[in-house]
């Protein structure tokens, strides 16, 4: 199994420090840290950690089976053509359907407007033994109003400790919380947005509001770096994970996956039956 050449722990890599202000400049969206040496070395070992991934994920939900409240929720987010679906498509392939569960957020309707902005999150959860995931999340609530202007300064601002509060609680209750940033560069998307106009089957991914938002990018990168900075905590850190390169994104996440889930240990349960007496009956029928 791959591991960071540099012998670091890739969440000690790619973790964005609790407390410290967060200039996206500073990181690249196309660099490779603690990369495996390479594409050909990265799709190999994505595939080899997919298995190790689905043991983990079978051990956590086995486990609920017998109390075991724990569960784990993946985050991620970032500008538009960064890979949210890619990456769930690529990471979360290998698990089993029936332990995981997939959310991807848009605009909210007219009943979740009707709510305090995390109902509708916390409907989505994952639930003991289950490794939810959430294709953007509760942050488009602090992302897209503050490029907007859609909610009153104080207001917005508050929003930001009620989300750390809430992530706070679901650590305390046995979720472990896992947020990515997909940082893309503005070249790669303007790239990633023509390929779309260039193929006539991806022509549904593609909207005119695309290069709306597209124009706003200066704005929406202060607005992520505004979550990242006031909302990386120890009970729910962000990880910024470059995204130019398609193989490094899904290899990355992968590694911070397994990091956690390892460190959650899950174990297969015991069983609460005499075994041999069992056999014995199944022999004897």
């Amino acid at each position: 199994m791959p591991e960071p050449t540099n012998g670091t722990d890739l969440r000690e890599l790619l973790r964005v420090p609790p407390g410290e202000p967060v200039d996206l400049g500073r990181h690249d969206p196309g660099a490779t840290p603690g990369g495996p040496g390479g594409k050909a070395a990265a799709l190999a070992g994505t595939a080899r950690l997919a298995a190790t991934l689905a043991g983990l994920q079978e051990r956590l939900y086995a486990a609920s089976t017998r109390g075991d409240r724990r569960s784990l929720l993946l985050v991620l987010q970032g500008m538009d053509t960064s890979g949210k679906g890619g990456t769930v498509k690529h990471v979360a392939g290998a698990f089993n359907p029936a332990g995981c569960r997939v959310k991807a957020f848009r605009a909210p309707t007219v009943r979740e407007q009707a709510h305090p902005f995390l109902w509708r999150v916390a409907r989505a959860l994952p639930l003991p033994g289950e490794i939810g995931i959430f294709d953007r999340s509760h942050y488009e609530d602090v992302l897209v109003p503050r490029v907007h202007d859609l909610v009153p300064r104080p207001v917005l601002d508050g929003r930001y400790e009620e989300i750390n509060r809430f992530e706070r609680t679901l650590a305390d209750e046995g979720t472990t919380v896992v947020k990515v940033f997909l940082h893309i560069g503005r070249e790669e998307q303007r790239a990633r947005l023509l390929a779309r106009l260039d193929d006539p089957d991806k022509h549904w991914k593609f909207s005119p509001a695309d290069l709306a938002e597209r124009a706003r990018w200066a704005a929406y990168r202060k607005a992520y770096e505004l979550a990242l900075e006031r909302c990386s905590t120890d009970a729910a850190p962000w990880y910024v994970v470059p995204a130019d390169r398609k193989w490094y994104r899904n290899w990355a996440v992968a590694r911070l996956l397994l990091g956690h889930l390892e460190d959650m240990a899950p174990r297969y349960p015991e069983g609460d039956f005499d075994v041999e007496e069992c056999r014995a009956r199944l022999i004897a029928r």
